[in-house]
């Protein structure tokens, strides 16, 4: 075995497995929308108001959007799968 992918007790060097970083950048992904969801709504002229920017999207969708991005980029840190390794 090659010593630089695998420590002295056996197991797999990495701390992730392939399934940590799929969740990781689907969590990512999430946190992009959110964001995206989020802006906009502003108008050119500082005297106008507008109501866009209270709209649902950017009150209810967008928040919760990232929050569940961040809840699968938790889930993808703390979670262990089993090592997809064939012995």
């Amino acid at each position: 075995m090659d010593s630089s992918s695998t420590s002295a007790n056996g197991r797999n060097a990495f701390p992730f497995e392939r399934k940590n970083y799929l969740f990781f950048l689907i969590g990512l992904a999430l946190l992009t929308v959110g964001y995206m969801l989020m802006s906009g709504g502003g108008v050119e002229d500082p005297n106008e108001f507008s109501d866009a920017i209270f709209s649902k999207r950017r009150i209810t969708i967008a928040p919760l959007t990232v929050l569940l991005g961040y809840g699968v980029i938790f889930y993808s840190i703390l979670k262990r799968f089993p090592s997809e390794e064939k012995a």
